[in-house]
């Protein structure tokens, strides 16, 4: 519990002395009746805490002259009964013994006990207009009303959550392996997915194979909505029916990663069902797969993080002019195309993201305290993803042979003190390696 215990150190650093933080964890969500979607605690409170029981609330006081910094927890309180039909809870005083907290109170307390510690604190630290505010509301009148006896309200509410963005953003030495092992299970996921696949099966057998892969390796669950995408579909960014059956001569798109131990990994891989790509689809494949390798190149400390997007988008419109998606006659020279974005009929995301907790992670991509925010600057320990694609859809001077093809590429990058290096380098990503290992089947 040392590395949570340590990032609360870091947070309460940031406040000025006697602050008060408050932090919720997620709500429990219903999905039917009396039947509740699996539960997913909230990223913020996990990464200071490591608890993962709903109803749960944690409170941090800022040190002030001789009285100590306070991390407190509220949660459940231990009740046989319903651990019998829901399994086991901590409740306050295990909580505080086995996750390191200075106090612990039920979650009923939280009312009562938030009054006391408010009581002349110089501000309050949360999550500003969240669901939290109705009750900050009520906490600060029930402070207010103590004026007569001396005692003060906050002067300041303060959003908890760009601090807490900020340090989320580096990740740590235990983040980069856990990390690292999410990214290899997926990369295993997707290598299952290609040995598995021939024509004639349905997206959602494939993946099947996805998620046997990710809980046979100790991941708790998809970190998103899989997507399984052959033919035609691939041209939907964020296809999720996963129901149509795959034909023979298609391409199959999957962007698919598993969550294990709350973190994200992402990986897209994009594959012929029988195993042979075309030569219109290997022209295409091979244009993103160097239009990533560009981006990767852009990838190093010191470097923008803005420079993956155009090293990519350099390659990849250079490509569509090239293989004739483009016509410099009417779309204009490169350059033009770039600076009008022409490109966007085929390309039309971003090469990335940041990844962590949350698939699509926090922290700020631009400097926003300098002149024009640039681009932020790459630093060790930032994690990005980095997913170029190209997707042809049926169009009037667009060349038959690629019309409804997609693909894209995508890889999770750490960066390190001397570059990057790919996490989920295990995934199969060049034609030989993806035909070699589907002819294994």
């Amino acid at each position: 519990m040392q590395t949570y215990a340590t990032r609360r150190v870091r947070l309460l650093a940031q406040m000025p002395p006697g602050a008060v933080a408050v932090l919720p964890t997620a709500p429990e969500v219903t999905r039917n009746s009396d039947s509740e979607y699996l539960y997913r605690h909230d990223s913020y409170f996990y990464y200071l805490t490591g608890f993962a029981e709903p109803e749960s609330t944690l409170v941090l006081v800022a040190a002030r002259g001789d009285a100590p910094a306070r991390a407190i927890l509220f949660c459940r309180q231990k009740n046989i009964e319903r651990e019998i039909w829901e399994g086991f809870r901590h409740g306050p005083d295990g909580a505080r013994a086995a996750f390191g907290f200075d106090a612990a109170y039920a979650i009923e307390d939280l009312d009562t006990e938030i009054v006391k510690l408010l009581a002349d604190a110089p501000a309050l630290y949360y999550a500003l207009g969240s669901a939290l505010d109705a009750q900050v509301k009520l906490w600060l009148a029930s402070v207010r009303r103590m004026a007569r006896t001396g005692v003060t309200a906050p002067a300041s509410a303060v959003d908890l959550l760009p601090l807490l963005d900020e340090m989320r953003l580096f990740k740590d030495d235990a983040e980069q392996a856990t990390m690292l092992r999410a990214a290899t299970i997926s990369a295993h996921a997707h290598a299952r997915a290609m040995r598995a696949s021939k024509p004639g099966m349905y997206e959602y057998e494939i993946e099947a194979e996805l998620l046997y892969e990710f809980r046979r390796n100790g991941a708790q669950a998809p970190a998103y909505n899989s997507i399984v995408a052959a033919g035609a579909n691939a041209c939907v960014l964020h296809y999720s029916a996963n129901n149509a059956q795959s034909r023979d001569g298609e391409l199959i798109l999957i962007d698919a990663g598993c969550e294990l131990d709350g973190y994200a990994s992402d990986i897209t891989r994009t594959y012929p069902v029988n195993g042979r790509f075309s030569a219109p689809q290997k022209r295409l494949y091979e244009l993103v797969l160097a239009a990533q390798s560009a981006a990767l190149k852009a990838i190093a400390p010191g470097l923008p993080y803005s420079g993956a997007h155009e090293a990519a988008v350099q390659v990849l419109a250079q490509g569509m002019l090239d293989l004739g998606l483009l016509n410099p006659n009417t779309h204009g020279s490169l350059a033009d195309i770039i600076a009008d974005k022409r490109y966007l009929q085929f390309y039309m995301h971003g090469t990335g993201h940041w990844i962590g907790m949350d698939v699509h992670d926090v922290g700020q991509y631009r400097d926003t305290a300098a002149e024009g925010k640039p681009s932020r600057t790459l630093q060790p320990g930032m994690a990005l993803t980095v997913e170029p694609g190209i997707y042809v859809r049926p169009a009037d001077g667009v060349p038959e042979e690629y019309w409804n093809t997609g693909i894209r590429i995508e890889d999770d990058v750490l960066v390190t003190p001397d570059g990057h290096t790919i996490l989920s380098a295990a995934a199969p990503k060049t034609v030989a390696d993806i035909e070699q290992l589907m002819q294994q089947q």
